[in-house]
């Protein structure tokens, strides 16, 4: 299977002139400081629609004939991929229709549909609505766009990888995010062409990893499921064009949890103010983890693939990462049903210096003595030592505490 070149990268550029943005690149000095190396951050977030994916669409509709415009395009996706491609027909006076998997988040949806397109939805992941998007293309002669596996789209993704080069030439590591493949089969080709000494890393959920077992067989392997927060990246099975591009350009691929993608979050959002959705933090959450180690002396870069997120997701994944940072606790805790009982273990917490973020009461527990009561907690702390000096001082003053999970 023949590769993309870097001139297909270069042309796809030219079309892009004045459609997308030229994202920033900005230095980390937390990262930097974590990993060793100067650290930049490439913000596909603030691209237009949120994501880099508006390049590929822009570039797959804008080489489609008038014909084929006129007939209208079609896509699947969990929502990045479905508003590249909605403002993309917009600018080009095509008619869309996306597929999203039920489920799909509410603001990615909104944003689609705001930006012309028509919803459908089938199935419960990516790969179900892609399915049902090639039925409906056969049936009404719709173009389908597909999110990854088409060379237009590769090379339109590859742009990014023109950028961070122009901006850091000498980058000697960048780190993306990898559901199918078209990022970072993009970024390589363009990458490798300029700079063959430089490492390009892919990072996939562990609960929805389809490329080690992949490229351990040589092929494109369907997972039988996945399940991971990062929807954006939640894709079953590598595409052909893209496992050929990945399997031959990029030095890596890993996988970081869903709890490591959390602690990314708040790390960008505390330290940089960037709010970047799940899959958007794949590549920090790797060099946070050291899943990816940076090339020792070089700088490296990690791309932030998209900010489109949930605000209700963000909620709870703040809310997750700073449990998995130690500095929210969920705690039961045993006292005396009596008057005065509950003032005395809120000051008991207070003298702690923790604060009480919600408290709910029972007497009717079964694990209930007569006369007891359980008091169930959610504290912010410090960290993780003053978590434990908050649990050690609770169980000195005689109460029974149980810490409860997430």
């Amino acid at each position: 299977m023949d590769l993309l070149s870097l001139a297909d990268v270069q042309a796809a550029r030219e079309l892009l002139t004045g459609i997308a943005t030229r994202t920033p690149l900005i230095e980390s000095r937390p990262l930097s400081e974590i990993t060793g190396v100067p650290t930049w951050l490439k913000c596909e977030n603030q691209q237009r629609a949120g994501s880099y994916k508006v390049r590929g669409a822009y570039t797959r509709i804008a080489r489609l004939s008038d014909a084929e415009r006129k007939r209208g395009v079609v896509a699947a996706s969990a929502g990045n991929h479905a508003q590249g491609v909605a403002l993309a027909a917009g600018l080009l006076g095509a008619r869309a229709t996306v597929f999203m998997p039920e489920g799909a988040p509410l603001p990615k949806v909104t944003a689609t549909r705001g930006y012309g397109a028509a919803i459908e939805y089938a199935g419960t992941s990516v790969d179900d609505a892609l399915d049902a998007a090639h039925q409906f293309a056969a049936e009404t002669g719709a173009v389908l766009i597909h999110p990854f596996d088409h060379p237009d789209v590769i090379a339109g993704q590859g742009t990014v990888g023109l950028e961070i080069l122009e901006q850091l030439p000498e980058a000697a590591t960048i780190v993306t995010a990898t559901g199918g493949g078209g990022l970072i089969s993009g970024l390589a080709v363009a990458a490798k062409a300029l700079r063959p000494d430089i490492r390009i890393v892919g990072v996939q959920a562990s609960g929805a990893a389809a490329f080690p077992p992949s490229l351990a067989a040589g092929a494109p392997v369907k997972l039988e499921r996945g399940v991971t927060i990062a929807d954006g990246i939640a894709v079953l099975r590598p595409g052909d064009l893209t496992f050929a591009h990945v399997s031959k350009l990029v030095d890596e691929i890993v996988t970081v949890t869903d709890e490591d993608l959390s602690a990314a979050l708040l790390v960008l959002l505390e330290r940089h103010k960037m709010v970047v959705e799940p899959a958007g933090g794949a590549a920090v959450a790797a060099l946070l983890t050291g899943a990816c180690v940076a090339t020792p002396g070089g700088p490296v870069v990690a791309i932030l693939s998209g900010g489109n997120i949930d605000p209700m997701l963000l909620m709870r994944v703040i809310e997750h990462g700073l449990a998995s940072a130690g500095r929210f606790l969920r705690l039961a805790v045993h006292c005396d049903d009596r008057p005065g009982a509950l003032a005395r273990l809120l000051g008991e917490i207070a003298d702690q210096r923790a604060n009480v973020v919600d408290i709910a009461h029972s007497r009717q527990s079964p694990r209930l003595s007569f006369g007891e009561a359980e008091v169930a907690l959610s504290v912010e702390t410090r960290g993780p030592d003053h978590s434990a000096a908050l649990i050690s001082a609770l169980r000195g003053s005689g109460y029974r505490v149980d810490p409860l999970s997430y």
